[in-house]
Order: structure tokens, then sequence, then C-alpha cells
């Protein structure tokens, strides 16, 4: 399993129209039968601010390039720049625990 970080600061538009844009990204993962349960995917934002942890896991390398190979991900990784202001970090992270 691999997983991401994604980091940025929210600078464009507003945050309403963006929280619907993350869930029909959401939506679009689980409604595909070759990603669903291979990519998982949780969007967490500061309470007192605009930045934004978007925090992505993917089974194997044939899960990553199905879902960058999907139109929907090309268009909201655009939006994601767009709404960032162009400033987006991706981080790999290695995951050492978690609760059940």
């Amino acid at each position: 399993m691999k997983h991401f970080m994604i980091t940025y600061e929210f600078r464009n538009g507003t945050t309403e129209a963006w929280h619907q844009e993350i869930s029909r990204f959401i939506k679009a993962i689980d409604g595909d039968p070759e990603l669903k349960g291979r990519i998982g995917y949780r969007v967490l934002k500061h309470r007192d601010d605009g930045s934004y942890i978007h925090l992505a896991s993917v089974t194997d390398d044939a899960a990553q390039k199905t879902l960058q190979s999907r139109e929907f991900f090309r268009a909201y990784q655009e939006m994601t720049r767009k709404v960032a202001g162009g400033e987006v970090t991706v981080t790999p992270i290695e995951w050492i625990d978690q609760t059940g």
C-alpha cells in the first residue's frame, strides 16, 4: 500500500463549491468498479485557516495508474491546482500504525 499527503492553502473560489467538487471526486472513485476498494481518499481542513490536507492511499501501482488515467482525476487535479493558486505539495508518506 502506498500513501500520499497533498497539502495546499485554499486561495480561489468558494469553500462550498470546492467541498462539492471533493465530494464528486470521492463519489467518482467509489463508483468506478476498477477503483472501488483500491483507492482510499480523505480530505481534512485546518479548522482556523484555509489549509487543506488530503490523504490518499492506493493498494498498488496498477490502481494508481488506473486512477491517473481517468478524466475525473485529471479534472480534479487541475481544479486542486486552481483553488490552491498553483501551489500544491504531494508528499509520499509512510503509514506506521492506526487504531482499528
